[in-house]
């Protein structure tokens, strides 16, 4: 059974593969033939890369979300889904005029099941050097437990 989940993940990761070399290809022609690269709707489409580890007593997500700070970043955790949700505006400063603007704004919206019960009092976000770490504590009931073993008599 969990050979299939394996399977499963490697699937999708072949398929995620697939999607970035034809994201660069596409983006080389466009650059090639002058065009725009890709609209601000469809770079928020997939959102940050994320990453989820199990340490045993926590969850720790981190996410890519380069040139946004903590005012930019909504978290919220309800019933064992997590949500990110954050926005880059791409306004020029005050007084300035716009020549060339290559970095657009975008907007992203994920949700991500989470693979343990948790408790949502015990969580914490950090945004620091373009990446977002959010350590989300597992309920008492999910955490591993050590269990002693005695020699028998």
């Amino acid at each position: 059974m969990l050979t299939r989940f394996a399977d499963f993940d490697r699937s999708f990761d072949v398929l995620d593969d697939f999607r970035r070399q034809m994201d660069r290809m596409f983006g080389d022609l466009d650059d090639r033939w002058g065009g725009a690269r890709f609209s601000p709707t469809q770079l928020s489409a997939n959102g940050p890369r994320v990453n989820v580890f199990d340490t045993g007593a926590e969850l720790l997500v981190t996410a890519d979300v380069p040139g946004l700070t903590e005012k930019d970043v909504e978290i919220t955790l309800h019933d064992g889904v997590l949500t990110l949700v954050g926005e880059r505006k791409a306004d020029a400063p005050e007084g300035y005029h716009v020549h060339r603007q290559e970095r657009g704004g975008y907007r992203f919206k994920r949700s991500f099941a989470l693979p343990a019960k948790v408790d949502p009092e015990k969580t914490a976000a950090v945004v620091k050097d373009g990446v977002l770490e959010v350590k989300i504590a597992k309920a008492a009931e999910a955490r591993p437990r050590q269990i002693a073993v005695r020699a028998g008599q």
